[in-house]
């Protein structure tokens, strides 16, 4: 049996070890510390935005601003429908009802039109929408444009998902800094990883002090343990972030690898018609977390066959995300649109993406592939 192909493994750059060591000399190993303090630090200079709260995970951050919004039950909050749970579940954790909408064929990700229809639907029902959650879905990035001209004319915060984005730009400015709050995910398949973990990004210090605040149990200033808000176990520990630091050290190179294996399979495949890529539009430039292709429904192969295929020579592919309007758990909630996300997820694979799959790793995929569809 060949050696497994991993869809997107952990890559590490080598000086990572270094600040974990440091961790264990100095004893920082409890939550918080010099790595924290640096991990944060390397993530306001990467973005451009002013503050950034190291947390456990993406899905902390998404929750922590949204009770920072003041999001709660009878409130609605937009979320794009393509996307995974992790964008929606913390919707639900504050008692509010998600609004799931529809992607655009250009990027995938949420369609301004059908933003606004659900905005107009939503408010002439009496409803109050609270937020918006647009996700820069495989690091590519949404129309921002015209979505933060859409919250703007209602008075919408939008709380932009780049879990996936991180390194990707929007005409030139980094993805994570659109939004009233940008988050970013630090999983373990993800384009830099602090073995788990993300960040809240806001260029308001108040919001992101309160993140902090509520994130570490919400612990009032005395000296013995004093609470006036309901707090979350959701800080960073200095272990992990000191990976984060010597992760952060490669992120360029990183995006640079992952763009380089989209641009191989691209060159490779391009000549079989039923195969088709997601394309960057003028201005926009994506980190290619993962390398995604569309299998022409009318063919004979289907992404299962495919998927199946790969499986059978040990290389890990996976179907593009089950909508949320479409999941069993959310399938009650109010869906706009017209079905494109649903078609990508029918037609769709992701192919193995790692920034260190090697030349022969490479090969070994296109190779699968164009024998099935030769």
């Amino acid at each position: 049996m060949n050696d497994k192909i991993w869809l997107s493994s952990p890559h590490m750059g080598g000086t990572e070890q270094k600040y974990v060591n440091d961790a264990f000399v100095e004893n920082w190993i409890a939550p918080l510390g010099p790595n924290v303090n640096g991990f944060e630090a390397d993530l306001e200079k990467y973005t451009g935005v002013a503050h950034a709260a190291a947390l456990s995970s993406g899905t902390a951050a998404l929750h922590l601003a949204l009770i920072l919004l003041g999001v709660g039950e009878g409130d609605d909050v937009i979320c794009q429908s393509f996307t995974f749970s992790a964008s929606a579940n913390p919707i639900v954790y504050c008692n509010a009802t998600p609004v799931f909408v529809d992607s655009e064929s250009d990027t995938w990700n949420m369609c301004p039109i059908h933003l606004e229809e659900a905005i107009k639907e939503r408010l002439a029902q009496g409803r109050k929408v609270k937020a918006i959650i647009p996700v820069h879905l495989y690091g590519m990035p949404a129309k921002m444009d015209e979505i933060c001209a859409i919250a703007k004319k209602y008075d919408i915060a939008i709380v932009e998902d780049a879990a996936e984005g991180l390194g990707s730009k929007y005409k030139g400015k980094p993805l994570g800094a659109f939004g009233k709050f940008g988050v970013l995910s630090f999983n373990g398949n993800k384009i830099i990883t602090t073995s788990g973990g993300g960040a809240l990004l806001s260029d308001n210090m108040a919001d992101i002090e309160k993140a902090r605040f509520l994130a570490t149990q919400a612990r009032d200033n005395a000296p013995h343990y004093e609470h006036t808000h309901i707090g979350y176990n959701y800080r960073m520990s200095n272990i992990c972030a000191g990976i984060g630091r010597g992760q952060m050290e490669v992120l360029d190179d990183r995006v640079n690898q992952r763009r380089a294996v989209h641009n191989y399979y691209m060159k490779e495949l391009g000549d079989i018609s039923a195969i088709s890529f997601l394309l960057e539009p003028e201005g926009f430039y994506s980190n290619r977390w993962l390398s995604c292709i569309l299998i022409d429904p009318k063919h004979k192969v289907k992404r299962e066959d495919l998927r199946l295929a790969l499986n059978a020579e040990n290389i890990e592919s996976r179907p593009l995300w089950k909508p949320m309007h479409l999941q069993p758990v959310f399938m009650n909630y109010p869906y706009y649109g017209n079905g494109i996300a649903e078609t990508l997820f029918n037609t769709g694979l992701c192919l193995p993406s790692g920034s260190n799959l090697s030349e022969s790793d490479l090969e070994r995929v296109v190779t699968v592939i164009r024998r099935l569809f030769k």
